[in-house]
């Protein structure tokens, strides 16, 4: 994206989309990650630590960790922090 600040501020996001979440339609805006859009539909943690069992979606935001894994069409192991969507997209959560 480019522009000033000022730009931004006036910026609206496209016409909304939809992805499928472990086969339910979820909305999606263009510019949000894959993790924006599982909090915006209320899913705030997809998948669970290894050691403890515990619930973990995004920790750090900007891929530094690996909290926020998913499957997206079929390709394991993305970050949904960094993952933009496109329409139709296929997103498995994990155990």
């Amino acid at each position: 994206m480019t522009g000033t600040p000022r730009d931004l501020v006036a910026a609206r996001p496209g016409p909304e989309f939809t992805v499928r979440v472990d086969g339910r339609p979820v909305p999606a805006l263009p510019g949000q990650t894959l993790a924006a859009v599982l909090w915006a539909a209320g899913i705030t943690a997809w998948r669970t630590s290894r050691v403890t069992g515990e619930p973990r979606g995004a920790f750090c935001g900007i891929g530094a960790c690996f909290d926020c894994l998913i499957t997206v069409n079929g390709v394991r192991d993305q970050r949904a922090c960094l993952v933009r969507p496109e329409p139709g997209d296929e997103v498995r959560t994990r155990d």
